[in-house]
């Protein structure tokens, strides 16, 4: 992390909140997040004095090349992304209230109804010139005229940009989730839960949608289901076989970029955080991730709210 050399402006080193929201929406990683945000500022300190003084709005300017930064890995992205083993889910962020935690990028960003993994994943279809000015417009209110600088199009193109990517997520018919959870969301997390670890094959199905699907992402690195997982009654007979394979784990409650979600450990370490859409009184998607890179920010749960369950490894 960039320190503050003597005499920087806090308006300069305030930014870095504000640009890690970005870049996290925009890229659905965290890890790929701070390493945008760090060039961004390394990019800043690179200029002299003069040069700085020189810009009129150093938070404009900085939200600019972060913008630009994030719109050129997107497009790599993509590439990568294609080689990747089996599914790819974006990064799942903690709640800072429920984890002991340090200074870590996740620490910075805000849980609110963009961040929700439905919505995240609806982000992942998009083009990455789509994905850069639905964010900026439609999440952080940029205006066209400044999304033009940074995506290198006109603001007309921008808005036509902007308005497709509106059409996918109304497609998807995965609008944004409520910024806050509801304690039905959270009963309905624990019911699955509980008939989980009580092994209720029956159960389980009434929780689950009879379309509902899980994605699981491993990256290659450990083994899970490389296939999503589709129907209510498959879902949980994968469930029930893994749990009678690998009992033993803690299986906690946590929130899960911002709604009621459910963490696997063992011997105090996270092994797999699983993220859910609910619709009602059902469970809609299941986004697993185990791939061990997107989960360093899962550490330190707090003790007092900890509960015993099945191994949550297999989700």
């Amino acid at each position: 992390m960039s320190t503050q050399p003597e005499g920087e402006p806090d308006a300069v080193v305030g930014e870095r909140r504000h640009l890690t929201n970005l870049a996290y929406r925009l890229l659905g990683s965290l890890a790929e997040a701070e390493d945008a945000v760090q060039e961004t500022y390394t990019r800043w300190y690179a200029m002299s004095r003069r040069e700085q003084a020189a810009i009129a709005s150093p938070g404009a300017w900085l939200t600019t090349v972060a913008g630009r930064i994030c719109l050129d890995v997107l497009g790599s992205a993509r590439a990568r992304r294609e080689r990747y083993v089996g599914a790819w889910v974006p990064e799942p962020l903690p709640d800072r209230a429920e984890w002991a935690g340090g200074d870590d990028p996740a620490d910075r960003i805000t849980l609110d109804e963009s961040v929700s993994m439905a919505f995240l994943v609806v982000l992942e279809s998009m083009t990455p010139a789509e994905r850069v000015a639905f964010v900026l417009h439609d999440v952080f209110r940029y205006p066209f005229a400044e999304i033009a600088e940074i995506i290198g199009r006109t603001p007309a193109a921008c808005r036509q940009l902007a308005t497709s990517a509106r059409r996918r997520v109304s497609a998807a018919r995965a609008p944004a989730a409520p910024s806050a959870p509801s304690p039905g969301q959270a009963g309905l997390v624990r019911h699955f839960k509980e008939a989980w670890e009580a092994r209720d094959i029956e159960a389980l199905v009434g929780l689950l949608d009879p379309d509902a699907a899980m994605v699981s992402d491993g990256g290659g690195l450990v083994g899970t289901v490389l296939h999503p997982v589709e129907g209510a009654e498959q879902i949980a007979a994968y469930l029930i076989h893994i749990a009678d394979r690998a009992p033993g784990l803690r299986l906690l409650e946590r929130t899960v970029n911002g709604l009621p979600g459910l963490v696997a450990q063992h011997t105090g370490v996270t092994v797999t955080v699983a993220a859910f859409e609910l619709d009602g009184e059902r469970v809609t998607r299941i986004w697993a991730v185990r791939n061990p890179e997107k989960l360093r920010a899962w550490t330190g749960s707090r003790p007092d709210r900890a509960r015993t369950g099945p191994d949550g490894a297999i989700l």
